[in-house]
């Protein structure tokens, strides 16, 4: 379990305590709420599976968007949607170095919507590494307030650490280059850490890929 789920909880109980003083059941709705703090900021173990060029998904959630940008013929992206009810610890898709690390100020728009991608309050870190380079967003939603990212520039990831979290509803967007095949579509639920989101086309490099 994520250590916030022991904050959260435990103020949830110190508030049903208080609460029960004066009436027992009103002690009911804070135990109920401290209960979902706990299973919400659960952290399960993940297979982490293995292979050259694979990336893995950096978050659980439904798969709402798979595209290229247009902006940018090169890059592939793929949207995921994460609600209240899936585990929102962030992990990294690859293994590789962090090369660059920005946080963006935003809205919290509807993480469904196609603008959230831009206009909502953001993380945005590249990684680096196995030949490839892959961006991914934690992108704030209606109910996320707060993104949370551990590592900083220069350090070296493996492919499903865990790097962070967003708090509640949210979305995460995966930018992968062009020599990626996809292995997900639309409607797709996957699992951070242990879901394939695409492989790198066997022999070739970043580099490669972009001639």
């Amino acid at each position: 379990m994520v250590r916030d789920g022991f904050y959260y909880g435990l103020g949830a109980l110190v508030a049903a305590l208080l609460l029960g003083l004066i009436n027992s059941w009103l002690a009911l709705p804070p135990l109920l709420l401290g209960a979902f703090f706990l299973w919400f900021f659960r952290d399960p173990e993940r297979a982490i599976p293995d292979g050259p060029g694979v990336i893995v998904s950096p978050a659980d959630g439904k798969v709402t968007a798979v595209s290229r940008l247009a902006e940018d013929g090169r890059k592939q992206r793929i949207s995921i949607f994460l609600n209240v009810f899936d585990v929102h610890v962030n992990r990294s898709p690859i293994s590789g170095t962090i090369t660059g690390l920005f946080y963006q100020k935003g809205k919290f728009g509807n993480a469904m919507s196609a603008g959230s991608s831009d206009a909502n309050e953001q993380n945005v870190v590249t990684v680096q590494g196995d030949g490839q380079t892959v961006i991914f967003k934690q992108i704030a939603g209606l109910l996320a307030r707060r993104i949370v990212f551990n590592p900083r520039t220069g350090d070296r990831l493996e492919r499903g650490q865990r790097v962070g979290l967003i708090k509640f509803g949210s979305r995460v967007d995966v930018l992968l280059d062009e020599n990626v095949d996809i292995q997900v579509k639309v409607g797709d639920r996957v699992a951070g850490g242990s879901s394939i989101l695409g492989e790198l086309r066997a022999g070739q490099s970043r580099a490669e890929g972009a001639r």
